[in-house]
This record gives structure tokens, sequence and C-alpha cells, in this order.
């Protein structure tokens, strides 16, 4: 098979492709013919060699990516036949090997794929979906809910922006520039602003202003920095701001966006920075609440509710992939396709 391997942690360009060995599943896996592979933030973290919420780094070489969808070819002992042939989805967890024309995993992680969905769409909602769902479980979202979502083009907030929406709420959308700002009013974002304009603020203010709202009630926050310092200003009293990523620039330049007791008291808002599996772990419930969120993550998708974005690269292009992710020239969820 072909796959995309590491060999030394570092820039975007030492993702090669090459041809390696086909993996066999192990007992009570599978083997998936891959037909669409999800690229996270994380996975650029660790090609650079940064652990991100990971114990340690992989051993090198390695296939990066943790997210994949296609069909069952192979099975290992154990494995219950009736997945042979079927076309799933999987978050491979912990073991990487995404990257390639063929993944193995464990056949406890499979879901089926929803007829509705293509396979880039699932690869979407079983890694971003299931985050999305996660970060929402730390809020009531309802008709009276105003929503400020910036990076709201990419994958994570495209779903909250639609989700939002679905459940009657009004939602601003923050972007970098005015064809990233076109799409998120596209989505439904009630006001779609290019947060790379001086006047954005003062945009969403008489915005808000116009429709009898005092502020904010939460900021979904994945940026940070002076944008996501500048988006947390317009929250009214009461208002929740979650952090969920910080790769804006300016104040606290790479690190989350946080707050003092008293500034928190002094705004009447509350902050809390939901990240990693311990997030999702506490929204999901039940005995296995990650699952729980992939599950209703791809139900919601299957219904039209949530509507996943992607951005596809062949795989062999993997490198310019994380490039532009990590330079903000994406939108949605960067997928890649063997």
């Amino acid at each position: 098979m072909h796959a995309i391997r590491l060999h030394a942690f570092g820039p975007a360009g030492n993702l090669t492709y090459e041809r390696t060995e086909d993996p066999l599943p192990g007992p009570g896996q599978v083997r998936i013919a891959v037909a669409a592979a999800g690229v996270h933030l994380v996975d650029t973290a660790l090609r650079r060699g940064d652990r991100g919420p990971f114990p340690e780094l992989p051993a090198l070489p390695t296939v990066p990516g943790r997210e994949v969808a296609g069909t069952v070819t192979a099975l290992g002992a154990g494995a219950d036949p009736s997945w042979l042939g079927r076309r799933v989805v999987a978050h491979l967890g912990a073991n990487p090997g995404g990257y390639a024309e063929l993944a193995v995993t464990d056949a406890a992680r499979l879901h089926p794929v929803p007829d509705d969905l293509t396979d880039p769409q699932a690869v979407a909602m079983i890694g971003t979906g299931r985050t999305a769902l996660g970060i929402l479980g730390f809020t009531e979202v309802a008709p009276d809910t105003v929503a400020v979502v910036p990076a709201a083009a990419g994958g994570i907030g495209t779903l909250l922006v639609q989700y939002v929406k679905h459940a009657g709420g009004t939602v601003v959308g923050l972007a970098g520039g005015p064809a990233k700002a076109a799409l998120v009013e596209r989505n439904g974002a009630d006001l779609a602003v290019d947060y790379l304009r001086p006047d954005w603020q003062e945009q969403v203010t008489s915005f808000l202003s116009a429709r009898g709202i005092g502020g904010a009630t939460v900021v979904f926050d994945s940026v940070g920095g002076d944008t996501g310092l500048a988006a947390v200003d317009l929250l009214a009293p009461g208002g929740r701001h979650l952090v969920f990523g910080w790769s804006g620039k300016g104040v606290h330049d790479g690190e989350p966006l946080t707050f003092t007791e008293a500034e928190l008291a002094d705004r009447a808002i509350t902050s809390e920075v939901v990240l990693g599996p311990p997030m999702l772990a506490r929204a999901g419930g039940g005995p296995n609440p990650i699952r729980t969120l992939e599950t209703r993550a791809l139900a919601l998708a299957a219904e039209g509710v949530l509507r996943p974005a992607v951005q596809l690269y062949p795989l062999a292009e993997a490198a310019r992939a994380h490039e532009d992710l990590e330079n903000r020239r994406t939108t949605g969820k960067v997928v890649l396709v063997p």
C-alpha cells in the first residue's frame, strides 16, 4: 500500500508519500480500505515534535492520522464477521495510521456510515463532530442564545454555527478575510464578520444593538489572542466563555485566554477551558461517553441538522494539507483522499 510516513519530527515537508507493507489486523481488529482520512491540528503538532495532549510522542517512523472512513476488507481473529464489506468510520484513538490506503483498528471503534453521508463527511463527524458536541455540552443552547463564534469557517466553527441556528439562537460568526466571511454567511450565521477589519467589533455591537440585544451569551473561543479578547468584550453579564484553542496572536500568545477570579467577577462572566478527552468524557455521558458523542454526531449529520464542511486533498499531498492548515488557508475539515 501507499502511506504517508514521518521519519523525523519537523516541518510539513518531512511527511513523505511511500510504499510500505500492508498492515494485518490483530485479534479483535479489522482492516479498512481507507476512502477518507481526517487531518487534525494535533497531527501538525505531533509532526513538529510537540506531543500536545498525548503522554509521549509516537515512535518513528510513524504513519500519522487518527480518523478514517472506508470499507472493511479483512478481519482479525474474533472480529464480528458482519463488519466485512461494510462502509465504516472510526477514530483510531492513541494509535495513528490513518494517512494510508489501508488502516487497522479495533472493531469496537467502528461505526457504520449512514447512507446519506459521504466518507469525508463521516470522517469530519467522527472527530470534529464529536468535539463540537462535547463543547456544546458545557452551555445551554436555546432560542435566546446569542453566540459569537471565532474561526467560524473552520471545521468545528461550521458545526457550532449550524447547531445554534438549529436551536433558534442568534449567531455572530467571525472569520479571517472576506472570502471566509462570505462562507460563514452562507452557512447560516446571522452576521458574518471579517475579524481582520479594524472595525469588526463595532460591526457586531451595532448589529446586536439594532436587535435590542445587550450582548452575547456565549463565546466559543478557538482563537484566543487579541481576537478572542475582543470577542469576550462582547459578552453580556452572565455570559459564558468556552476555550478550546489559542492560535491567535497578541495577548496570551500561544496560550489559552484565561482570566483571574477578580477579572471574571468584574466582567460578571464565567470562563472555562474545554479541550481534550476529559472534556469529551464529561460531556458525553453514559458508560462510553466518547462513543456516545460520536454516535450522536453521525446521527445529527444524517438528519441534516449538522452539515460538515470538508476540504479535500490527495493523500500524496499531505504535506501541503498540513501547511495550509497551519497557515489558515483551509475551510472546514481537512480530509485526505487516497
